[in-house]
């Protein structure tokens, strides 16, 4: 069994650790293969725990409707177990989280543990002396506890890109803007121009899909929420909607949010919203990251959209995977002239 881990910021670090052993194929593993579905969470807590206060705690973190989809959804589908059925094919799920109160214990803290009987696997253990104690810790850390194991998805997703890609969406992108991108496998390139490349996945009932543009920047007010949306939208419009003379446009009854935030040390701006088809009925979520390309003076938009209108409410999953594209973009222009700068 793999050695716990009780501090949360090493929880943290280690969740952070994108491509390590977590989360490495089972290519590369002898352990079995983890069960479960993406973004499904196995909670192992005894009766009493689940159906009081604590109970009402874990769900109201664990279960919180997220934002920006056009219906609720969880962080998390969750499926609880008790101590005594956490065994067999429930023990090698993807994600756990184990919900201990022992008064042994002299503070409430968290754990965690991965590939313990499968990979790759995360086990986190939530622990503390009283039940009161676990709802303060929760309340005080529950985002933390959630972003872990958000990130171990998204670690699990990206190292499926870099093994299984779509080398002709990837190769278009860095051609046109000196970027490089692990796409998955699956997507198709739709529109490839010379500053715009639109790439699409398309299920029976659903579709994903996103572009990358780039335009001139000028300082730091090409960052701001009106010049990102005006921008969007003039690039938007080259995506076609199903009716003749029909386009994509940024919903206007549900203007976006914009939230700076910086990631390896580059400020990006993330604008968050609905968008529409003009001159037809179709809709759905969006998300775009934007950033300043130094080296050539251009902002650079990976702005990436779900359609999925038969499967309410089954637009998070589809989301979370064109957002982890974010994570796998990199400038190699720019580091190549930092290092020659050293």
């Amino acid at each position: 069994m793999k050695t716990i881990r009780t501090l949360l910021s090493i929880v943290l670090l280690a969740a952070m650790m994108s491509g390590c052993k977590a989360f490495r194929t089972l290519a590369d593993s002898n352990q079995k293969n983890a069960q479960g579905r993406p973004y499904e969470l196995v909670v192992v807590a005894t009766q009493p725990v689940w159906m009081g206060a604590l109970g009402d705690s874990l769900r109201a973190v664990l279960a919180a409707p997220i934002d920006y989809l056009p219906q609720q959804e969880p962080e998390f589908d969750l499926l609880r177990v008790t101590p005594d059925g956490f065994r067999n094919i429930v023990a090698d799920h993807r994600n756990i989280l184990k919900v201990v109160v022992d008064p042994s214990l002299q503070e409430a803290a968290v754990g965690v543990q991965y590939d313990v009987t499968a990979a790759p696997q995360i086990v986190l253990t939530l622990q503390g002396p009283t039940e009161q104690a676990v709802i303060d810790y929760l309340a005080a850390n529950g985002d933390k506890v959630v972003y872990a194991i958000k990130q171990a998805e998204r670690d699990r997703a990206i190292a499926f890109a870099r093994k299984f890609g779509a080398p002709h969406v990837e190769r278009a992108i860095q051609e046109r803007f000196g970027i490089t991108m692990a796409v998955p496998k699956g997507y198709i390139l739709a529109a490839n121009e010379s500053d715009f490349v639109w790439a699409r996945f398309e299920y029976p009932t659903a579709s994903q899909g996103f572009m990358v543009y780039s335009y001139p920047a000028e300082g730091m007010k090409s960052l701001t929420e009106e010049a990102l949306l005006a921008a969007r939208n003039r690039f938007a419009k080259r995506i076609p909607g199903p009716s003749e003379g029909s386009y994509m446009i940024t919903s206007p009854v549900f203007p976006p949010i914009a939230r700076p935030f910086r990631l390896e040390g580059r400020l990006w701006v993330e604008l968050r919203g609905f968008w529409d088809v003009e001159h037809d009925f179709m809709g759905g979520p969006f998300v775009s990251y934007s950033t300043i390309d130094t080296t050539t003076n251009r902002v650079v938009t990976l702005d990436c959209y779900v359609f999925a209108p038969e499967l309410p409410p089954r637009k998070r999953n589809l989301m979370h995977g064109v957002e982890n594209l974010l994570y796998t973009l990199s400038f190699p222009s720019e580091n190549n002239a930092t290092s020659a700068t050293k």
